[in-house]
């Protein structure tokens, strides 16, 4: 029987500041460097949102 897919589906509200690869993306989607983004991340928990919206706030 497969594996419920509703409990290995990531909340797609929420960033990742653990891993290597999302802290990427989310540098390389706002333009700026790995190291503002893993502080934004941080600071900002895993709200997606406000994380947007702060690195928006630092690129602008």
């Amino acid at each position: 029987m497969a594996d419920d897919r509703t409990k290995m589906l990531a909340d797609r509200r929420l960033a990742s500041g653990t891993k290597k690869y999302a802290v990427d993306y989310f540098a390389r989607k706002h333009g700026i460097p790995a190291a503002d983004a893993r502080r934004i991340i941080k600071q900002h928990g895993n709200d997606r949102d406000a994380a947007d919206k702060a690195a928006s706030r630092l690129k602008g």
